[in-house]
């Protein structure tokens, strides 16, 4: 069910696993999604996974082309995950989920009541949640772990902080040093006398003298 129609299940089953409220979705919105989600074929046939990230879902970084995968599946090439662009990321953040249960205890009668002050079994999930400027969806959600860990402190739970910790580190170095990248190769270039030859000129994009070949300063 769209805004302004519906849509079948087969169309449905190749939008993003990332994109919500389709309620709100119109069908031109829609066509706009299955014509990008076509062109991303050709984006993961093309990625070269250079570093890899997390567990259970892992996030793949092609540090070469400058973009990234989440995936949770061990033949992610045939599902079509969503590249992006380290460009695209906005902000990355952490959750620790607590998961409260009491515990309870049997009265002389037989009767199941709380203790007091009552008590609780703990676990805890992480939560990885990556934001992102595209026009079909705001963020990326996931769950580190495979299973509830029970403790807290303990050498699971250690782990996966780890794992959350490198994950934003990691994805907010490369925005950054896309961002900058981007940033000087929009910047104006500014004349230059070139040490070479003498000639005053502005240095083409591998920094050389456009007239002799000469490397020049920045």
């Amino acid at each position: 069910k769209l805004e302004d129609g519906n849509m079948c299940k087969n169309c449905a089953a190749k939008l993003s696993p990332f994109t919500t409220d389709r309620r709100r979705t119109t069908l031109n919105e829609i066509r706009d999604h299955l014509a990008y989600r076509e062109a991303n074929k050709s984006e993961v046939a093309a990625f070269n996974v250079t570093r890899t990230f997390g567990d259970r879902t892992k996030v793949l970084l092609d540090e070469d082309k400058q973009k990234f995968i989440v995936t949770s599946s061990g033949r992610w090439q045939s599902e079509n995950p969503d590249v992006m662009a380290f460009s695209q990321v906005t902000g990355c953040q952490s959750e620790i989920r607590e998961s409260r249960t009491e515990i309870k205890r049997r009265d002389a009668q037989g009767n199941e009541v709380s203790f007091n002050p009552p008590r609780y079994d703990i676990d805890y999930d992480f939560y990885l949640t990556i934001h992102v400027n595209s026009p079909f969806f705001n963020e990326i959600e996931f769950k580190l772990n495979n299973s509830r860990i029970e403790e807290r402190g303990s050498v699971e739970f250690r782990e996966f902080e780890r794992q959350a910790n490198e994950i934003r580190r990691a994805l907010t170095q490369v925005r950054q040093e896309a961002r900058e990248s981007i940033a000087a190769a929009n910047a104006p270039k500014t004349a230059q006398t070139c040490a070479h030859c003498g000639a005053t000129t502005t240095p083409n994009v591998n920094g050389c003298c456009e007239f002799c070949g000469g490397a020049m300063g920045g």
